[in-house]
């Protein structure tokens, strides 16, 4: 625990893993509220082809859940770091804390880059 809380604390060291997880988050949060829109869309088009409007009503319902849940998918790791942010405000891991939040938030930042190559040598 001597290094937590300092520059070359846990997240300095292991900026590698919470670059990667900031690549899993970003893919996590463009794709699934994409495939979530796709489906609506298509399930709205099978409704729509098949002209009974009890299937209309429920795929439009469908459709609005589903694009509900995209946004809010999107937005889950913005809201995440906000609240997350008051932990920046202890001085006393601030600046460890910082590199795991640049990497998740941002893996191609240059700052998440620079902790990654200085972490490795």
């Amino acid at each position: 625990m001597g290094n937590v809380g300092n520059a070359n604390g846990f997240c300095y060291q292991t900026s590698g893993i919470w670059q990667f997880a900031g690549y899993g988050v970003m893919i996590f949060k463009i794709v699934i509220p994409v495939i979530l829109i796709i489906l609506g869309i298509v399930a709205l088009g099978k409704a729509v082809i098949s002209n009974d409007e009890k299937d209309i009503k429920t795929a439009i319902n469908s459709m609005i859940k589903k694009f509900i849940a995209a946004v809010v998918i999107f937005f889950v790791p913005s809201i995440v770091s906000a609240l997350f942010s008051a932990i920046g405000s202890f001085s006393d891991v601030k600046e460890d804390y910082e590199v795991c939040v640049k990497c998740i938030t941002g893996p191609n930042k240059q700052t998440c880059k620079n902790a990654v190559t200085n972490s490795q040598k």
